[in-house]
């Protein structure tokens, strides 16, 4: 056996969890990758609403994933999901951080972060996953982390199970994953 690494290992999860016409969330669009991945998963008759701050993610999502017309971009912050999203999900995912290969300077923060996995976990569908890959390698990241971290581990454990998956032997922050299902 092999271990998988953080992403793939995420991907995983996600391919157990979602099923043609399901409705997903993206909270970090990002460049568009996982977007694109869940727009395979769910089918043309499902939901995926991806959301991202910067103009520039919005576009390169856009672009990736041009094929798909079930894929809503939302030019909004993911601490409003529950203004876009109104039916349950079976998924949602995040890559909390910056953008790969933008402006480093704009980053994922606490507060709006707590906001969207909070309404994510109320939209979450009975054994539905919240899936956050956490960088915390970057200023503001380990606060960020730290209060994610908080949050998670005050979920009541009768409603939620909470996995962290990481690798505790490498320099550097390395990313760690985040899954939630929900009980009932």
């Amino acid at each position: 056996m092999t271990l998988q690494r953080v992403l793939p290992y995420t991907k995983f999860l996600l391919e157990q969890a979602i099923s043609p016409g399901d409705w997903v969330v993206d909270g970090t669009a990002g460049n568009g990758h996982d977007t694109n991945f869940l727009a395979g998963l769910t089918g043309a008759t499902g939901k995926v609403f991806a959301f991202d701050i910067q103009a520039e993610a919005i576009r390169a999502t856009g672009e990736r994933v041009k094929d798909f017309h079930h894929v809503e971009l939302v030019h909004d912050s993911h601490a409003k999901i529950k203004e876009y999203v109104t039916s349950p999900i079976s998924a949602a995912v995040f890559n909390l951080g910056y953008l790969p290969k933008g402006d480093h300077s704009i980053i994922t923060k606490a507060q709006s972060t707590l906001t969207a996995l909070e309404q994510c976990l109320e939209l979450l569908s009975v054994r539905g996953l919240l899936l956050v890959v956490v960088y915390s390698g970057h200023e503001g990241g380990s606060e960020e982390r730290d209060a994610v971290m908080e949050f998670v581990s005050a979920l009541p454990q009768k409603s939620f199970d909470v996995l962290k998956y990481e690798f505790i032997n490498q320099q550097h922050s390395p990313p760690f994953l985040l899954a939630i299902e929900k009980k009932h």
